[in-house]
């Protein structure tokens, strides 16, 4: 019980940073309603629990988050398993998201990346992709976020080595953003 007992108070610790990281997550807000207000798509990506927040993102944006509201466009990288196996196979692993980053995204859509270390190099070239596309980028990072950092437009970066710490913030910022976004449709 220990272990669980020092998780918790990690968790709780972490959790009381996020406050500094409010007026990214409004930016971020202002910069999706912005997107989706000249019709504009949402496009998310990431590995492994991340791959899961970026599926988690899209699907809440799609259907709603907490409001009756209209669908809003938006597209995980990470579903689909024919494409995935198709680029890694074909070309190489990193260029799993950047390759669908070419062939969908486009000046005034919005680009999402997660990546808990801020290192994979899958995001970090889907991300540059999508700022030579001309879209607005975003960054759900953890530790110091680099090289990521360097692609994205706005980024929230949980200051945490913990894999499990960073997926457990990134789930309550996306739930923030989403609760903006939510609004703001079932309004418009």
């Amino acid at each position: 019980m220990a272990d669980a007992r020092q998780a918790i108070a990690d968790h709780v610790a972490l959790a009381g940073t996020i406050e500094e990281l409010l007026p990214t997550v409004d930016e971020i807000v202002a910069t999706l309603i912005d997107c989706y207000g000249n019709g504009g798509r949402v496009y998310t990506f990431g590995n492994g629990g991340s791959a899961a927040d970026s599926l988690h993102f899209a699907e809440e944006l799609v259907a709603r988050f907490a409001r009756e509201r209209r669908p809003l466009a938006a597209q995980s990288f990470a579903a689909d398993p024919t494409v995935l196996t198709c680029i890694a196979n074909d070309f190489e692993f990193d260029e799993l998201y950047a390759r669908q980053v070419r062939a969908f995204a486009s000046a005034g859509d919005v680009v999402v990346g997660f990546t808990t270390s801020g290192r994979s190099p899958n995001v970090v070239r889907g991300l540059a992709a999508a700022r030579e596309a001309g879209a607005k980028t975003v960054l759900f990072g953890g530790g110091r976020g680099t090289p990521a950092t360097e692609h994205a437009d706005l980024a929230l970066v949980v200051a945490s080595g913990s894999t499990a710490r960073v997926q457990e913030m990134h789930v309550l910022l996306l739930h923030l953003v989403l609760d903006s976004v939510d609004e703001w449709a079932a309004a418009s």
